[in-house]
């Protein structure tokens, strides 16, 4: 691992004094444009004179805090890998290559502050390197530019964004996929106790995705407080400023397709296309890499059309990708006008740019305005979608897409009846009850209606609440530890149980699943039993299934539109699921040591000298407090994703607002700010953000110029 070899780092200490080579280092002028604040738990204020001096102490503090990380992204988006490591690394940097192509095709188009952004963030790289070159790889060159911050923002087709469609041409097996995601919630100032509206963004992903807490300052210009990604200035980001704020929450919407065209049997490398015969164009991509004490070369061939890049090809056919997202690259540009935004016209303007490809936003401000919109970069197709497994025969420009569904036609819904608005990562139809969308009016390319327990859950807390919410309010609902599962489907396993005969044994096993309180609560018993009763109940689904019908094919009753929030509910197979139960006990014991072990004494989160009991469980259970676990040598459970960067903001005359990033600021495992919100985040606490002047210089615990300590 590469952040292992790095030499130990506190970034709250005082830097040691300079060696004499260091000192003789030329200072970029820009060091004395910015200034750092950490505050408690290591988060950085940033106050910069411009926005190339806000990119480069973003860029040095990400460094302090993640080191080689930062570093290899680059030189990633160089497509250099191989170049250091060897051939294991051929595939990505081909893939790099491309990306960088686009990269400098590009840059010239971005704003001048996407450039100055990028360029500084580039230089600040640079400088932490010339300062520490003892903690990176001999070979790590100081040089890097704005086009190799650039390149990690092209959005591009992945070598493997086709293969669901392929796997069909080529009769291979179906692809699984997997539940977990994100929460968002905005509440209008009808549904909160002090006027004012609230806004909760609560991500997840693995631990290591690389959340970055921050807040990036130019006074007069920008004053944002959020998330970052490590190893580049704005990425998927979201956060809040004086006025207004937004969550994101994966939406996965249909962005591609895969066209089947006719290869030209009399012309080699052409296809046929409106009536006349067009060149295949090749893209010739060479590659240095490391073989042994030698640097040799690849060149691989890649084939493209004006279409979208070629993916397969048999004797006769051409099946070619067509994606919304091929080459974007404005991202930051909309990222730093939806920072600066005042109100909600301004921010649906930055959002007009179109450059992230998907999520659903939601959004809050301090006019009282709450806001949901499921952004897509959604091909308008003249035809049916192929879905996940077919391609489109094409043979003329009318029968493929060329034009994106309008930015306002998309799914949105602005201050709706009830002051409140949800979404965990189901699609947009349920975003509130009292205004639900009408389903029939979305076909072909629009997502299934589907609305899963975790989204349910949500909606029982926030829908019928009947008091005014406080923002600790929001914070105390977000961390419940209730599983939704167990309301579902408890009593009629109980039932199926009881009427199946048991012993002594499973009788007092399905006693305590009886009286559990349907809890991942650390302390409370039941919930490690049910959990593991439940995956070998589903997994024992007869027949050949994909997870979803599995699912269905559990229920007594499985979910349906005209049910939201009633629906799935009871047990299809009770007498499989009362076979399921014995086996249950005999496997929990083998894991655990007894079948009534509490939820914490399993369940942990585990992070440098942090090894405490977490509530919480896969959103498939119905958990709103999603977590996903590695299992450990010792048999426990550690949380390797899910919750895990958390924050909740009040919009009044000033932001009032809390945060927690569970797995710290910093990825350097002796810093004090690795694992110093760990054990905060598994009791369901949160840290007050410092916003204004007054918060953040009440809790400064250093400040310094990158390089420079005072």
């Amino acid at each position: 691992m590469l952040l292992g070899s790095l030499a130990a780092f506190s970034c709250t200490r005082a830097a040691a004094p300079p060696p004499a080579s260091v000192e003789r280092l030329v200072e970029p002028g820009l060091v004395m444009q910015v200034e750092i604040r950490r505050t408690e738990y290591g988060v950085p204020h940033i106050t910069a004179e411009n926005i190339a001096a806000l990119g480069f102490g973003l860029a040095y503090c990400q460094v302090e805090d993640h080191g080689e990380r930062v570093v290899m992204g680059l030189v990633r988006s160089r497509g250099e890998m191989a170049l250091h490591v060897g051939r294991q690394a051929l595939d990505s940097d081909f893939y790099s290559r491309r990306m960088r192509r686009r990269a400098l095709e590009t840059y010239h188009l971005l704003s001048q502050d996407a450039r100055d952004l990028m360029e500084g963030f580039a230089e600040g790289v640079n400088w932490y390197v010339r300062l520490h070159p003892e903690e990176f790889p001999d070979w790590v060159e100081p040089d890097f530019t704005g086009h190799d911050v650039h390149a990690r923002f092209i959005l591009m087709t992945l070598p493997g964004d086709a293969d669901r469609v392929l796997r069909g041409v080529r009769a291979a097996e179906e692809v699984a996929q997997n539940e977990d995601g994100s929460n968002a919630w905005a509440f209008a100032p009808s549904r909160t106790a002090s006027g004012h509206a609230i806004l909760l963004r609560n991500p997840h992903l693995s631990w290591n995705a690389g959340y970055y807490e921050v807040h990036l300052i130019v006074p007069g210009r920008l004053n944002f407080y959020g998330d970052v990604r490590v190893g580049l200035p704005l990425f998927y980001i979201g956060g809040f400023n004086e006025r207004l704020g937004w969550a994101t929450t994966n939406n996965s919407p249909d962005l591609e397709e895969v066209y089947e065209l006719d290869l030209d049997p009399n012309r080699p490398d052409h296809y046929r296309f409106d009536g006349g015969s067009i060149p295949l164009q090749p893209v010739e991509i060479t590659v240095e890499y490391k073989d042994g004490n030698t640097i040799r070369q690849e060149t691989r061939t890649f084939w493209r059309t004006p279409l979208g890049p070629v993916v397969y090809r048999t004797d006769d056919k051409a099946y070619v990708l067509r994606s919304a997202i091929e080459g974007q690259f404005r991202m930051v540009d909309q990222y730093l006008r939806m920072m600066q935004a005042d109100n909600l016209e301004e921010w649906l303007d930055a959002m007009r740019v179109r450059a992230h490809a998907s999520s659903t936003f939601t959004y809050a401000d301090a006019d009282g305005n709450i806001f949901q919109y499921w952004n897509a970069r959604l091909p308008d197709r003249p035809h049916e979608s192929g879905g996940d497994s077919v391609a489109i025969p094409a043979r003329r420009s009318s029968e493929i897409w060329t034009r994106l569904v309008p930015f306002d036609s998309l799914p949105m819904r602005l201050n709706p009846e009830g002051g409140y608005l949800h979404n965990e990562n189901d699609p947009f139809y349920f975003s509130n009850l009292n205004e639900p969308f009408d389903v029939a009016a979305y076909g072909s390319g629009y997502p299934t209606p589907r609305l899963r327990l975790r989204s349910q859950l949500a909606l029982e807390m926030i829908h019928t609440t009947p008091y005014l919410l406080s923002l600790e309010d929001v914070i105390t609902l977000k961390h419940t530890t209730r599983m939704l599962l167990a309301d579902r489907v408890k009593d009629d396993l109980v039932a199926a149980v009881l009427s199946a005969s048991p012993n002594d044994t499973v009788r007092r096993a399905i006693a305590m699943i009886e009286q559990w309180d349907n809890t991942t609560s650390p302390e409370v018993q039941g919930g490690v039993l049910f959990v593991v009763w439940f995956e070998r109940y589903l997994d024992q689904t007869p027949g050949d299934w994909t997870f979803t019908e599995r699912w269905d094919r559990a229920f007594a009753e499985p979910w349906t539109a005209a049910r939201p929030v009633e629906t799935p509910r009871g047990l299809a197979g009770p007498a499989r699921a009362a076979e399921a139960f014995v086996w249950a006990i005999e496997e929990t014991t083998r894991l655990y040591g007894r079948w009534s072990v509490p939820w914490g004494e399993v369940h942990r989160v585990r992070r440098g000298e942090v090894d405490v009991p977490v509530g919480g469980c896969r959103g498939v259970l119905g958990c709103f407090r999603t977590l996903t676990f590695r299992r450990d040598g010792d048999g426990k459970l550690a949380v390797s994703g899910g919750d895990g960067w958390i924050f909740a903001v009040e919009f009044g005359d000033t932001p009032r607002a809390y945060s927690v990033l569970a797995y710290g600021q910093s990825g350097r495992e002796h810093s004090p700010h690795y694992d110093d919100q760990a054990a905060m985040y598994a009791e369901g606490r949160l840290k007050q953000v410092a916003f204004t002047e007054e918060e953040i210089e009440a809790e400064v615990i250093r400040r310094y110029r990158p390089g420079r300590e005072r």
